[in-house]
């Protein structure tokens, strides 16, 4: 795997791992009682997107970690798993 390769994949692990942490330990304005006039009651009070950031680069490095050793140390891809073709 080249470097540019392995740069999108984290990417993409990256990207997918930010809307795994986003929803997380979110209160809305309603639950906090404190609805700022003119925005939506569902609206986050405090976001912390810092930690959120910094959680998700966390989550991204050890997913992609695994994916490096099993595919890149030990060999495993696609092309492993058994074909199973239902009806034969």
């Amino acid at each position: 795997m080249g470097w540019v390769s392995a740069l999108a994949i984290y990417f993409i692990i990256w990207w997918v791992s930010l809307f795994v942490i986003l929803p997380l330990g979110v209160r809305s304005q309603i639950e906090d009682d404190d609805v700022i006039l003119g925005t939506a009651h569902s609206a986050p009070t405090h976001a912390r997107m810092g930690r959120k950031l910094a959680q998700t680069t966390l989550l991204a490095t050890v997913i992609f970690a695994v994916f490096y050793v099993v595919t890149q140390v030990y060999g495993f891809g696609p092309d492993d798993l058994p074909h199973i073709i239902p009806g034969t």
